[in-house]
């Protein structure tokens, strides 16, 4: 439950000197209505932060902030962070959350978070943490954020309490940070309240509050006058004035010294005069310091004991648990209790339960402090066992466990083990990463460590692949391990060294752990971690070879097993990069697709899934390949990864609109692919995707002064990485600079990619282009060598078999040919290209085809040319390509027509005929008597077809079943 924020002084006690603070509350309250005087507005949130040192009054105002927050009727929530819960992840934010679906059951809590249970419930404490995948960070925080704003939007207007910021555990500030900006598109007001000075990193952001449109109201000290004021509201009216400003000047101005104070002096009956100073300096030095120490002295040994105790235990101090700790009895802790409470050290706690809470954290901290370290020890050591005998759970006791010297305990293992498991399925990494390292430490068993250390390299994954290298080394070291163990070790091995960008270590320990392995299906599964992470290695020696063995291989396989469809999968791809025909590439394909691929096994990966499914997209079938992302993403996304997972999920199916020409709609998915990565901490891979992607769909959109500024940003084109990304990353930067008009350097550094792709017989211009831009780079300085590469990629198109493929490189071809013959090459590429699901390639085979007519003054023929091609690319969203069109049409002294209809993605009745027609087997002769066009308006009708749908004839019929039929 979540403790309510006390308020240390008497509640009619005013607020001395807080009347700024107050008016800017006062005005963030008023924002949250959706009426104020009558008048309609629209409720806007925001942030409103307190800071300032220790007893300057921040929890007072947070206090008068719930006050009146209530009194108009707000919901409030409230947390606090806690000096001795920093470790508990997702404290803060349980205490904030737990009380508003405290009311539910576990089907109301389903109900309530829908697919976020599985993902937030153990980050929240309402379930208990499953035993399947463990959810990504950054899918907890979507979560969170999912939930927050439901409960703005059900309890609105609502008032966040936030106290003690500074002490909040790292995961609740982490996302307090990103979600906090939102806050003013809801009818949601966060008060927060720190000491500046011992703000983290993770809330930095608070500490100047620049980016959510606020600054920190800074609390200052309080003057003499409200000092005296305050003394006076004790003692009397008669209190002297050199006795008031004595107090002020030993209080520093704090408002909590000050009060503390004045109320001894009121016990004390002093009345403020000359010759109470010297009992006045005494009561000042006792309420902090070592004063309060020797006042706690002075209440007796039990007192001191359950004193002790209570600090060690934190928030939401439990008498009971106190007592065992302290080891005393029950009359002996209704004892101490009372003599604390009088001596205001601890209150009653607020909310449910009977529970306690020191009147201050400086209380706190200072009796913390005091006890002598070999104490402190023995009192975290009986806490952690307290904890657990009164089920409190593994975490709550692994937080002490942190704080008692190791001393072998496998019960201490077992507890720091499962904490850390909760911590893992709850999305704090490095918590889990805190309590294994402590496990280790003990030490555990000799037969647990391997175990052990695989799942502190599992926890450290996310956070330092390097370091998850280290330990998985160090794991497979240890003699015994269970094959099935191993086996998993190796996996994470692996796919940490090509995280950190290790590619050629990740394919030798796969290949070397096959090698090694008795098992024929660890085998396997260790052979297709060879291959994959071969297929992604820029300097793999003999591809060639391993290409031939993986062949080999697969052609014996069934695909019986994951293992066998992983190898399958495997094939598919290093067969499509190779350039074989897209039939053997397509068969298999659909092979290991047949039992399917998760995307989410967690010793696995999802390379394989995902190359599987991009196969379909080279191959001219697009939409299926959509539809296996959609499903992948899907399935990523009910398990809360939502990290680098998502980004590059998003990135690439980004990349699949690009092909197919949607070209506005890539932009937005890679946009917001390249915006998770860049938020997701070891996402660099897919930074590099969604860079490469999105630096070729601008271009393709005309916009060459953005691509070169997001090259500029990310440094694109000046480092390599070691892992094979696609599109080629010198491929894409050579295409930039050939928009820049620097042609030169665009050959030199296509030429290398050549080299390199020669090297490795990755044969196939669907995949890498490279040789479409080095004959466009050698046009003018080298006609013949530009005219030899193109015609030789039209060969390899060819013998890939993709019509999209066969197309672009016709129209290289032509472009660097001229005459007549080139008039022929551009024809050709546009019939290729109706044929494909490729529009925005098309466009372009038909610009440049329009504007080679017009050249050659067949003007007729050039203005139906351009004009189609100029619809094609303001449907595509390519403005460059569309003013391009213009101005060729101006050109040949042709005025540019208004567009006939507007894209559409839904098939129109004579479409959907013909393509059934076409699926049937009938000729186009037959298909155009039965719709009285001419065959040429048949093979445009198709050719919308193939756009509309995303996929080309040999995938037709099998997209028609699903795509929906037109409307009558």
């Amino acid at each position: 439950m979540a403790h309510e924020l006390r308020q240390s002084t008497p509640e009619n006690r005013p607020l001395l000197e807080r009347r700024k603070e107050l008016r800017a509350l006062d005005s963030a309250l008023v924002g949250l209505r959706d009426t104020v005087d009558g008048v309609p507005q629209a409720p806007r949130g925001g942030l409103l932060a307190f800071t300032g040192p220790a007893g300057m009054g921040k929890t007072s105002l947070l206090t008068e902030a719930r006050a009146r927050a209530r009194e108009q009727g707000f919901t409030v929530l409230s947390g606090r962070g806690g000096e001795k819960e920093q470790g508990l992840a997702f404290h803060l934010v349980r205490q904030v959350v737990q009380p508003a679906l405290a009311s539910m059951d576990e089907d109301g809590l389903r109900a309530f978070l829908g697919g976020w249970y599985a993902i937030v419930g153990s980050a929240l404490g309402l379930v208990a943490p499953p035993g399947g995948h463990v959810p990504d960070p950054t899918g907890v925080r979507d979560g969170l954020d999912w939930v927050m704003t439901r409960l703005a939007v059900t309890r609105t207007p609502m008032v966040l309490l936030l106290d003690d910021l500074h002490w909040a555990d790292v995961e609740s500030l982490t996302w307090l940070a990103s979600f906090a900006p939102r806050a003013v598109d809801l009818s949601l007001l966060i008060v927060v309240a720190f000491r500046p000075d011992e703000l983290p990193l993770e809330a930095a952001a608070f500490g100047s509050a620049a980016d959510l449109g606020t600054r920190p109201f800074t609390l200052a000290p309080l003057s003499s006058a409200a000092v005296a004021r305050i003394v006076r509201d004790e003692v009397g009216e008669e209190a002297e004035d050199a006795f008031c400003e004595e107090c002020w000047e030993i209080t520093g101005g704090s408002p909590f010294e000050a009060v503390e104070l004045s109320i001894r002096l009121g016990e004390r009956n002093l009345r403020g005069t000359g010759e109470d100073l010297p009992t006045m300096r005494d009561l000042a030095a006792a309420v902090k310091g070592p004063g309060l120490i020797e006042r706690l002295q002075h209440l007796g040994t039990t007192t001191v004991r359950f004193a002790y105790a209570a600090a060690v235990l934190g928030q939401a101090i439990s008498p009971e648990l106190a007592a065992r700790i302290a080891a005393i009895g029950g009359t002996a802790a209704a004892e101490a209790t009372e003599k604390l409470r009088t001596a205001r050290v601890l209150a009653d706690g607020d909310g449910s339960g009977e529970t306690l809470e020191f009147l201050h954290p400086l209380i706190a901290t200072t009796i913390y402090r005091s006890i002598r370290p070999s104490l402190r020890e023995g009192l975290h050591n009986a806490a952690a066992e307290a904890v657990r005998a009164a089920g409190l759970g593994c975490a709550a006791a692994a937080r002490h466990l942190l704080e008692v010297p190791c001393e072998g305990s496998a019960e201490a293992v077992a507890c720091l083990r499962e904490a850390a498991r909760e911590a893992l399925h709850s999305g704090a990494p490095e918590a889990a990463r805190r309590l294994l390292n402590r496990a280790l430490q003990e030490p555990p068993l000799p037969e647990e460590r391997a175990a052990l250390l695989h799942e502190l390299a599992c926890a450290t994954f996310l956070i330092k692949p390097t370091a998850t290298v280290t330990h998985l080394r160090e794991a497979l070291a240890e003699p015994g391990i269970d094959p099935e163990l191993r086996a998993s070790m190796v996996y994470r091995l692996t796919q940490a060294l090509a995280h950190t960008d290790r590619m050629a270590e990740a394919a030798t320990v796969a290949a070397d752990e096959a090698r090694r392995a008795a098992h024929p299906r660890i085998r396997l599964r260790m052979q297709a971690d060879h291959f994959v992470w071969s297929a992604f290695r820029t300097d793999e020696a003999d591809s060639s070879s391993r290409s031939r063995r993986l062949a080999r291989l697969a052609d014996r396989l069934p695909g019986r097993g994951p293992e066998e469809r992983y190898l399958l999968g495997a094939r598919a791809w290093d067969a499509m990069m190779r350039g074989e025909p897209r039939q053997k590439v397509l068969a298999y394909a659909e092979k290991a697709l047949r039992g399917g691929l998760s995307w989410t096994h967690e010793n696995r990966g999802f390379e394989v899934p995902v190359s599987v499914a991009l196969v379909f997209m080279y191959c001219d079938q697009p939409r299926r390949a959509e539809e296996l992302f959609a499903r992948g993403m899907a399935e990523c996304e009910s398990k809360g990864w939502r990290g680098s997972h998502l980004a590059l999920g998003q990135t690439l199916s980004g990349y699949i609109r690009y092909r197919r020409g949607c070209l506005a709609e890539a932009e937005n998915l890679v946009r917001e692919g390249l915006g998770i990565a860049d938020r997701v901490e070891g996402a660099v891979p897919a930074q590099w995707f969604a860079i490469g992607i999105l630096i070729q769909t601008l271009l393709a959109r005309g916009r060459v002064i953005a691509a070169r500024r997001l090259a500029d940003r990310y440094h694109y084109g000046d480092v390599i990485p070691n892992a094979v990304i696609y599109p080629d990353p010198r491929t894409v930067y050579a295409d930039l600079l050939l928009a820049e008009g620097r042609p030169a350097e665009a050959a030199d550094l296509l030429t290398g990619v050549g080299e390199w792709l020669e090297g490795r017989e990755w044969r196939n211009p669907a995949w890498c282009p490279w040789q479409l831009g080095l004959a466009s780079a050698l046009s003018r300085t080298a006609p013949d060598r530009a005219v030899r590469h193109a015609r030789d990629a039209v060969k390899r198109a060819r013998d890939f078999g993709a019509a999209s493929a066969i197309g672009q490189a016709l129209h290289a071809q032509a472009e660097v040919t001229g005459g007549e013959a080139g008039l022929a090459l551009h024809a050709r590429a546009v019939d290729q290209l109706q044929q494909s699901p490729a529009a925005y390639e098309l466009a372009r085979a038909l610009v440049g085809h329009g504007a080679a007519l017009a050249r050659d003054g067949r003007l007729h023929q050039a203005a139906d040319r351009l004009y189609q091609g100029l619809e094609g690319a303001v449907h595509c969203g390519a403005e460059g390509l569309a003013a391009r069109a213009r101005r060729e049409l101006s050109a040949a002294g042709l005025r540019p027509l208004p567009l006939r209809y507007a894209q559409t993605d839904t098939l129109t009745a004579q479409e959907r005929k013909a393509a059934e027609m076409t699926v049937g087997g009938h000729a186009a002769a037959v298909v155009a008597k039965e719709l009285r066009l001419t065959e040429e308006g048949v093979r445009q009708l198709l050719s919308s077809v193939y756009r509309k749908i995303g996929t080309d004839a040999a995938g037709l019929a099998a997209a028609l079943e699903s795509f929906p039929r037109p409307r009558p």
